[in-house]
């Protein structure tokens, strides 16, 4: 059973194979129980799902080896990946986990773990945790008379609902605006559209249906296009699409056209940079976000801090340099005043609070900077490291010399899906085009000949 099992965030794959397997998902429970014990107190941990058919054996699963490791489980039911974190806090619980694959089909699954003060794990203690799952743990197990208790609680979705609110003044009202919003058949389809209609809005909620096969299907933060008819159609203000776990966001003006994460990171850097809230001096995003972003805060002496994909790591530059705005250009937006990883909630209402204190459309206020033309192509592969072979390498830095400093080459395997991701960008669209190309053909080249 030895293999990797975590990636750029938590353990994800396909429900029912490894490594998303209920054994699996039990020996995580027993390794991460055991990674937390912390002194003599009854430890505990909330546990929240989204809406995945296959939710209900992980989380059992996972519960058997909690229980088994003396953690008494607080059971939340489907919930925003958000809200786990802040009730890690909130309930003074040892460990966080939120059963979800994001924004990935229903037939996939995933395990992210918190720790108590509602981050992500660190590699390291991902790596200790990982260390253990093939090991035999029964003799660090607790005694039968110190086994975990399990147990679901009620209340969770007021709590996150007050908390989302309270990210806004208390004078500050929604009234007077039309929102539609999409919560992707999806573990925020109660707390969203409540958290809206109590600010005021007059809310029109679409994909609140969920049947454990409709997550993310054609809906959400990742398929927006339903969201954009449905703007239209109502003459909404504005429309926000969620994904799966509504740890992401996207934003559809009221023209239907769609705002991405670093539009929406703009628009909040430069709004709390006038108000004196923005901390450190600039905003973190990943190698993928537009160089658009970076001219557009470098316009307002503010810098653009680059990490690696994921928003964990997003997080522990910001905590590691003082800054309080981060994200990425999918949608993950970190407001670290408020919340210790990404929130679509939270984050779209930072957009609605622009809206509302300036009483501009979403078209005017969204439209920051005009992004670099960028071209992102995924290559499938079925194993090997294509990256490391003569004819790709010899590709890559061909095209690194063409594009020089007027762009930027990203190549990296996705951390959730067997893909090899080859984005490019610069001012001259063709130029972008043709290098990406180039190198997809040449990782496809290789893939086939191996």
């Amino acid at each position: 059973m030895a293999g990797n099992y975590f990636g750029t965030d938590g353990i994800r794959g396909r429900a029912n194979k490894f490594p998303m397997t209920a054994e699996i998902a039990m020996r995580v429970g027993m390794a991460a129980g055991l990674s937390f014990q912390r002194g003599s107190h009854r430890h505990r941990v909330v546990l929240g799902k989204d809406t995945r058919l296959s939710g209900y054996m992980i989380e059992n699963a996972m519960v058997a080896g909690l229980c088994a490791a003396g953690m008494d489980v607080f059971l939340l039911g489907p919930i925003p990946t958000p809200a786990v974190a802040m009730l890690v806090r909130s309930l003074r619980a040892d460990i966080g986990v939120m059963i979800s694959a994001s924004h990935n089909p229903y037939y996939d699954n995933g395990i992210k773990l918190f720790g108590p003060d509602g981050y992500k794990l660190s590699d390291e203690i991902e790596e200790r945790i990982e260390s253990m799952l093939d090991k035999d743990v029964e003799l660090t197990l607790a005694d039968s008379d110190g086994l975990g208790r399990a147990k679901r609680v009620d209340g969770v979705h007021d709590r996150y609902i007050e908390f989302a609110k309270r990210t806004l003044p208390r004078s500050m009202s929604l009234s007077g605006l039309r929102i539609v919003v999409d919560c992707a058949n999806g573990a925020a389809y109660k707390v969203a559209p409540e958290a809206l209609w109590e600010l005021g809005a007059e809310v029109v909620a679409i994909n609140v249906e969920p049947n454990g096969f409709n997550i993310n299907k054609e809906c959400g933060s990742t398929h927006p296009a339903g969201l954009q008819k449905k703007v239209h159609e109502v003459r909404a203000d504005i429309g926000i699409a969620l994904d799966g776990d509504a740890d992401r966001v996207v934003i559809v003006d009221e023209n239907g056209a769609i705002v991405d994460g670093d539009q929406i990171m703009a628009m909040i850097a430069e709004s709390w940079h006038q108000s004196g809230r923005l901390a450190g001096g600039g905003v973190v995003s990943t190698v993928m976000s537009n160089l658009g972003l970076e001219r557009f805060l470098g316009d307002m002496k503010l810098q653009l801090h680059r990490t690696k994909v994921g928003d964990r790591y997003v997080v522990e530059h910001m905590r590691a340099h003082g800054l309080n705005v981060g994200g990425e250009q999918s949608g993950h937006i970190v407001l670290s005043d408020f919340s210790t990883t990404g929130d679509g909630l939270v984050s779209a209402l930072q957009v609605l609070a622009c809206i509302k204190r300036q009483g501009r459309p979403v078209s005017e206020l969204s439209k920051k900077f005009e992004p670099v033309p960028q071209l992102l192509k995924n290559v499938r592969i079925a194993g090997g490291k294509p990256l490391e072979e003569a004819p790709v390498k010899a590709a890559i830095e061909d095209a690194r010399n063409r594009l020089g400093k007027a762009g930027r080459l990203v190549i990296r395997p996705s951390g959730t899906e067997p893909l090899i991701r080859v984005m490019a960008e610069g001012d001259d669209p063709q130029l972008v085009e043709a290098v990406v190309n180039d190198i997809v053909e040449v990782i496809s080249e290789t893939r086939s000949a191996a």
